[in-house]
């Protein structure tokens, strides 16, 4: 073999690594940014309209119910919806994702990497958030769980932020959702810009350390983790907007309580691309009248907007807002009415060059879910008026982003 023929072949072979490290990111689009508080993509503005469907990779995990995720998919691509929000996570219990510490289901990783293939398919960016709060789908309690089988004194699931042992854990998953290959795309989930952007956790609180302090070093940790493994996605905390300590006065805008979150000092750190808040004025003010709730609402967005453009001057987006038919005297104009005012305040924000660049409702499922059911699902089959202001949303949204 001559010398130039081996260079050439060494050459390739150099590229071949090369593209399966991380340039494999270039032959499949480029991935949004962020330019002060506006999302860019390809240097032009990109706003959001969206859904939350948790439950993506648990169907997709199933041959048998795996067209749903398709069908919801092509319905959120028909109303001209572009960004979901769903989990990336299932420790231990039913149906695990990660069923011990480290230690994985190759059929619901399959089942993850179906959701990302079926979303660049359609059009569809998403948000992957990498735990939950809650226990529902293991969350903290099943990390704490671990942690003391494994001979952790632990006095409680706050502790999740406090533990070497638990952060470690938690770490790892990181690590192994980022540089997860998609089994059917091949491009590993750090290099894909189907992804739109990582959550840390879903919702968290620290009811032990209201001051904040607790969650804001474990964010500052966390987020130092996963922008180490991934330099290209956006990342976000996963919070619902409570504010803390670093400006008492604003915490008259809080729901009458405070969950151990800081809206403006958690945002402000290092690697957190942009903020999040969620809105459930009939879960947070149940008490409350239709008029209470609303002026709540008003004032919830408000503040949250001007914060994120005067102080953060990063984007804000409302990734989980829902009104439940559970509820006593709900009925589907009471709901049309309540998103039709979170998207009208979402727009007058995009429009006027403000931060506030999108919404995702709580949550879009397709016929035949009824066994899922929150009360808080949209089915665009069995609600046409909804439908309707959903798809108005994304057509106004959508000349914004020329």
């Amino acid at each position: 073999m001559g010398f130039r023929t081996l260079n050439i072949l060494l050459l390739l072979v150099f590229l071949v690594f090369q593209s399966q490290d991380g340039f494999q990111a270039a032959a499949y689009g480029s991935f949004v940014g962020t330019s002060g508080t506006h999302f860019v993509k390809n240097g032009r503005p990109l706003y959001l309209n969206g859904f939350n469907a948790y439950w993506l990779m648990l169907k997709a995990s199933n041959p048998s119910e795996r067209e749903k995720v398709t069908s919801v998919f092509q319905e959120a691509s028909s109303h001209g919806m572009n960004v979901a929000r769903t989990w990336a996570f299932s420790d231990g219990g039913y149906s695990p994702l990660q069923y011990k510490p480290g230690s994985y289901n190759e059929e619901m990783f399959k089942g993850l990497d179906f959701v990302i293939s079926e979303a660049r398919r359609h059009g569809v960016y998403l948000i992957l958030s990498l735990v939950n709060y809650y226990e529902n789908f293991g969350g903290r309690k099943q990390y704490v769980q671990w942690a003391r089988e494994q001979g952790q004194s632990l006095s409680s699931d706050d502790d999740f932020y406090r533990n070497p042992v638990v952060k470690s854990y938690y770490k790892n998953h990181v690590k192994a959702v980022l540089t997860r290959r998609n089994s059917i795309t091949g491009v590993a989930y750090k290099d894909d810009p189907t992804i739109f952007a990582w959550e840390l956790i879903n919702e968290p609180r620290c009811q032990s350390d209201l001051s904040g302090a607790t969650i804001q070093n474990w964010v500052t940790e966390m987020a130092a983790h996963v922008k180490s493994i991934d330099r290209y996605h956006l990342l976000e905390i996963g919070l619902e907007g409570f504010y803390g300590g670093s400006k008492p006065e604003r915490n008259q805008i809080n729901p009458g309580y405070q969950v151990g979150t800081d809206f403006l000092s958690n945002n402000q750190i290092p690697g957190i691309d942009f903020a999040t808040i969620h809105l459930y004025p009939d879960q947070w003010l149940s008490g409350s009248n239709e008029q209470a709730q609303n002026a709540f609402l008003q004032r919830w967005l408000q503040a949250h907007i001007q914060d994120a453009d005067s102080v953060l001057r990063k984007p804000l987006v409302i990734t989980e807002f829902g009104k439940s038919s559970k509820v006593s005297g709900y009925s589907t104009s009471q709901r049309d009415l309540f998103l039709g005012t979170v998207f009208n305040i979402i727009y007058d924000s995009a429009r006027r060059g403000g931060s506030c660049a999108g919404g995702l409702f709580w949550q879009l499922m397709v016929q035949g879910m009824d066994n899922m059911s929150d009360g808080y699902e949209i089915i665009f089959a069995q609600s046409p008026s909804t439908a309707r202001i959903i798809s108005q949303q994304s057509q106004k949204l959508s000349t914004l982003n020329r």
